[in-house]
């Protein structure tokens, strides 16, 4: 496997995901929330550049059960992730970033960078 190289002017890239889910018979408000609202108040910080949210399809390779109904990425362009880490923490049930009751207690946070570049078939 070819290790990513990069450019020593380029900036590191890191993408945070988030498994999460709603409250049971929450989930329009919730989708509403996390969609218009917070996915725009954790992009404020800079350093996040994008997002996009995944909802679990019916369709697995296996037959479940699965834990989680709501995936998040976050795109990050920093040489400093512990600093996006501190203020997404700082901002937390604050006005800067508000948490809706309709998100469920129990979610994971991890932190990812690549070590390839986007692979694509081979013609």
């Amino acid at each position: 496997m070819k290790l990513l190289q990069r450019r020593e002017d380029e900036m590191p890239r890191f993408d945070f995901i988030v498994f999460t889910n709603c409250k049971e018979g929450t989930d329009d408000e919730f989708n509403d929330w996390y969609t218009h609202q917070h996915l725009q108040d954790v992009m404020r910080i800079p350093g996040v550049v994008s997002s996009q949210r995944f909802k679990r399809s019916e369709h697995q390779r296996d037959p479940g059960p699965f834990e989680w109904n709501y995936l998040a990425i976050y795109n990050c362009d920093t040489d400093d992730v512990q600093d996006i880490i501190g203020q997404i923490r700082a901002r937390v049930n604050t006005d800067a970033m508000p948490i809706s009751d309709t998100l469920a207690e129990k979610r994971f946070f991890c932190v990812f960078e690549p070590i390839t570049d986007m692979q694509y078939p081979k013609e």
